[in-house]
């Protein structure tokens, strides 16, 4: 039977995700990925995470998809007996999403509701889920972004979304002291992963208006955030709950 601590990172295959899970893993934890799609991807993390000395486990989960969870809930309650011998998790971080650029004119419902499902209401009741499988004494690590902070024109959508996200956050924080579960954000600035690929590509200038706007100089990485996801989830952080931890290196300060 496994003694470490076990933490669930959804969307744990690339990007953020995958810093996440790798940083958490060397702080001691056993961590379980979920994936979408690419389950190469995901099994390159689990690799990752090995590679550190830690024990990794990739589920596929469409976090969108809030009909699913109960399904996803089973499977993982069924690794985690098979993999670590439990059925409990100590840590849940809800990173799964993905980007959206689109003026309050352009943007279709189509595409909010999209946002909605995945960075809110899957986020919700995925967490609401799971509540009796997350052990009494862990937390919950929720990413926002800095947009939620200041406004860049096109995104009014997904900073939204975060917005709600960070409320949200505060309740749980609220509702789930009793249980000695702590709930924090962590909002990550402008990151040059996968998430922005496309834009960065399209527009390197992007690159250098960002870290010009940023005082320390550059646009963030994703190992920039896999430490601060992991700390809060260790014992030097047991004083730290409903807070937003912005990582943005100093944007629009």
């Amino acid at each position: 039977m496994s003694t470490k601590k076990i933490a669930l990172v959804t969307g744990g295959s690339r990007g953020l995700g995958k810093d996440m899970a790798i940083n958490l893993a060397k702080k001691g934890l056993d961590v379980v990925i979920t994936y979408n799609s690419n389950k190469k991807a995901a099994s390159d993390t689990i690799a990752s995470i090995e590679e550190v000395g830690g024990n990794g486990v990739a589920i596929q989960l469409d976090a969108r998809n809030i009909k699913s969870f109960a399904d996803f809930k089973k499977e993982l309650s069924e690794q985690l007996k098979a993999d670590f011998n439990t059925s409990n998790i100590d840590y849940l971080i809800n990173n799964a999403g993905f980007g959206h650029e689109g003026s309050v004119a352009d943007t279709t419902e189509e595409a909010f509701d999209e946002l909605l499902n995945i960075h809110f209401k899957g986020v919700y009741f995925l967490t609401q889920t799971l509540l009796d499988t997350l052990n009494d004494g862990g937390g919950i690590v929720n990413i926002s972004s800095g947009l939620s902070r200041f406004s860049l024109p096109g995104y009014s959508a997904y900073a939204s979304m975060k917005g709600a996200i960070e409320v949200y956050t505060r309740y749980l924080a609220k509702e789930l002291g009793g249980r000695k579960i702590k709930a924090n954000t962590v909002a990550p600035g402008a990151i040059n992963t996968d998430f922005n690929k496309e834009r960065f590509e399209q527009a390197p200038q992007v690159v250098d208006i960002i870290a010009s706007m940023t005082a320390l100089g550059r646009v963030g990485e994703s190992e920039d955030i896999g430490s601060i996801v992991a700390f809060l989830c260790t014992d030097d952080a047991a004083w730290v709950n409903g807070q937003r931890i912005e990582a943005s290196g100093g944007m629009f300060i």
